[in-house]
């Protein structure tokens, strides 16, 4: 299942969003427009939809409730959130939700309006009679409810298995060392070897022949990677062999490997690892330009090769990966930040030409999203 179009009112700082969604789509902005807070309504909608630990009023909670999540720009009071989906059978889809404070006594956050449309026909629209006759239903949404979903399940099971990746390396090298709480969905990659310790060996083994031919390539006098579990602790670690002057020097841990081969062999597994939506926040990071300009083409490689096609949502302002010229421009989205809130749009008709007659999206689209001033940052330090 795919999402193809989304609505969002009073998310964050967008008072309103009405764009289309790609199969792989890159969302650019300056710092601070607004791409974390875009991505983040996809992991709302999961966190809304997890059987355990999940609902409403957690994935509220979990961002600091009401206050942190409606937008400041405006004065309406409920934040309403809106998906076009279509299956793999052609099934169209459509999920609504808004929700609001209820305005006295404990403030509880209740459902405004949710709904879901297949195929054109309406399933359900809240509140409804029994919504009116008892509002303590309204803290809670059908699409939690295992007794209230059953006529639209594959939506929450896709919601539920989105996935967020922007592994940060420190946190999986020092791992033992930091100890502490793991934040749940992991999104910081502090279980990133647990996760591919739960993966089948076959499963495994073939994606991390996989990801040795890519970091041969992109890694210097890389030769091997393999994967082991510690025989007192059973702890999993990933290990690769470098090319050296003396042949048997044993093998190195993930806790030596560079932040950017960490990175690298994050971002290779998260692609080959299952069908959901993968959220992936700045690829780029810690990884030399010249790789950069290749994730495109890397995703599009495993996306031909896989049995099913997984949607995939980027936050960049990389130059390097956008200048690769198999970006498709229909599936770019430009975060405009400005004194009502920030707005996103797709790429006009004037930029569509330019590409049309050559230039990169990192030529046409980027400088739109450079701050103006950015060339006076020196001088702000005199």
């Amino acid at each position: 299942m795919n999402i193809r179009h989304i609505k969002l009112k009073n998310w964050r700082n967008f008072q309103t969003v009405d764009v289309p969604v790609a199969d792989t789509t890159y969302i650019l902005g300056s710092n601070a427009s607004g791409k974390s807070n875009f991505l983040d309504v996809f992991r709302f909608l999961r966190d809304v939809s997890k059987r355990e630990g999940g609902g409403l009023q957690k994935a509220i909670i979990d961002r600091g409730g009401m206050s942190k999540l409606r937008c400041l720009h405006t004065r309406r009071p409920q934040v309403g959130i809106e998906v076009d989906l279509i299956s793999p059978t052609g099934t169209r889809w459509q999920y609504a939700l808004e929700f609001k404070s209820e305005g006295k006594g404990a403030q509880r956050i209740l459902v405004s309006k949710e709904e879901v449309i297949k195929d054109e026909k309406v399933l359900f629209t809240r509140p409804n009679k029994d919504d009116k006759r008892d509002p303590t239903r309204l803290t809670q949404t059908y699409l939690e409810q295992i007794q209230a979903n059953e006529e639209f399940r594959e939506l929450t099971e896709f919601f539920s298995e989105t996935v967020y990746l922007h592994l940060v390396p420190q946190l999986l090298k020092h791992s033992q060392q930091i100890g502490g709480q793991v934040l749940e969905d992991d999104p910081f990659g502090q279980g990133f070897l647990e996760r591919i310790a739960r993966s089948q060996r076959r499963t495994r083994e073939s994606r991390l022949a996989k990801i040795q031919k890519v970091l041969q390539i992109a890694v210097p006098q890389f030769e091997a990677l393999d994967f082991e579990q510690d025989e007192f602790t059973g702890r999993p670690h990933l290990k690769a062999r470098f090319k050296h002057f003396r042949p048997n020097v044993g093998w190195q841990r993930e806790e030596q490997f560079s932040d950017g081969t960490l990175r690298l062999l994050g971002l290779l597994w998260s692609l080959l690892d299952g069908s959901s939506l993968l959220l992936m926040e700045e690829p780029e990071l810690s990884l030399n330009s010249s790789i950069v300009a290749e994730i495109p083409a890397m995703m599009a490689k495993i996306q031909r090769q896989s049995k099913r096609r997984r949607q995939i949502l980027i936050s960049s302002h990389s130059e390097a990966l956008l200048s690769n010229p198999g970006i498709d421009a229909g599936g770019v989205l430009l975060i405009e930040p400005g004194e009502n809130g920030s707005t996103i749009r797709e790429i006009n008709a004037n930029e569509a030409n330019a590409i049309k007659d050559g230039f990169s999206i990192a030529d046409v689209v980027l400088p739109a999203a450079r701050p103006a001033s950015a060339k006076q940052l020196s001088f702000a330090l005199e």
